[in-house]
């Protein structure tokens, strides 16, 4: 494809793992961390053994998560660019996405790491708009036991302090909560002062109510699944652009989540109250077949 993965020959990136280009993780137990250059595609100055351990070595910017299908596959990777695009400008980091070439890079490092499906990150920093940092590891899906019974949400009074914008600073701020999650819980819902429930940690929120799904739309990020959710979900039930606010909580009949790397994941508890009956429920179900319906007719190459 024309990239080289290039040993380290800027300054900044003297120390980057002794020009090693190999990505099998079986030897090295690492990930694939590059950077994409204006001259070559160069191994970073770090290792690390997951996209979460990446967090703390990246420099700070915007960035955008997607995952692959079929090895080399990915859905609406042009809204994930859009919407990097986007958050650069909204910060004033002078971003020119080169979009052939980022991706012919990530085609390559695919290639190389081998993975059967990938789930990336690609940021871009504030001090060199022109680096583009891109991680790979392997994509693990939803637990079948979730997908199958439900997950178990807790909310959280906590916001994005600007919520159009994808920023590192977000999963910086977020991670002491994530972690300190109580076993069992699989997602936080964000709760904003006016008491309606507006996303996830990595995620958008929805819920059934009287018939209608129910979604807040301002103050969260516009997730690329919910692009798709927002063009499907009118055939299965009415959709109404309105948080739930949590006093509603107990009236819920379904509810769940979606983000680009999972889909649609069932929720059947918050905050450990039943969701109607606490189990999956079939508008829920319906939606998550119609979105892997939709995803399969709408993939396209990296």
């Amino acid at each position: 494809m024309g990239l080289p993965l290039a040993s380290p020959s800027h300054p900044a990136l003297d120390s980057a793992t002794d020009g090693q280009t190999t990505l099998t993780t079986e030897t090295t137990q690492t990930i694939p961390t590059y950077i994409l250059t204006p001259g070559n595609l160069t191994p970073t100055p770090y290792q690390v053994r997951s996209l979460t351990e990446a967090v703390g070595r990246e420099p700070r910017g915007v960035y955008t998560v997607a995952r692959t299908f079929h090895g080399d596959c990915a859905l609406l990777f042009d809204a994930h660019l859009d919407r990097l695009e986007q958050s650069a400008h909204l910060v004033h980091i002078p971003l020119r996405l080169d979009r052939g070439r980022l991706r012919a890079a990530l085609r390559e490092l695919l290639r190389q790491a081998g993975y059967p499906d990938a789930k990336f990150r690609i940021t871009v920093s504030y001090e060199h708009p022109d680096w583009l940092y891109l991680a790979l590891e392997p994509f693990h899906p939803v637990p079948e036991a979730i997908m199958r019974q439900g997950a178990h949400v807790v909310t959280m009074p906590l916001a994005r302090e600007n919520p159009d914008v994808k920023t590192t600073d977000w999963m910086v701020v977020r991670q002491p909560a994530w972690d300190s999650l109580p076993p069992g819980v699989y997602e936080a819902i964000l709760v904003g002062p006016d008491g309606r429930l507006l996303e996830g940690f990595s995620s958008n929120f929805y819920g059934v109510l009287d018939g209608a799904l129910r979604m807040t739309l301002e103050g969260v990020l516009a997730g690329i699944a919910r692009k798709a959710i927002l063009t499907i979900a009118p055939e299965v039930l009415p959709v109404e652009p309105v948080g739930v606010h949590r006093a509603e909580v107990p009236r819920l009949a379904e509810a769940m989540l979606t983000s680009s790397g999972r889909g649609v994941v069932p929720i059947t508890r918050i905050d450990g109250q039943p969701v109607g009956d606490g189990q999956v429920g079939p508008l829920v179900s319906a939606l998550s077949a119609r979105y892997d319906a939709w995803t399969e007719a709408h993939l396209e190459p990296i």
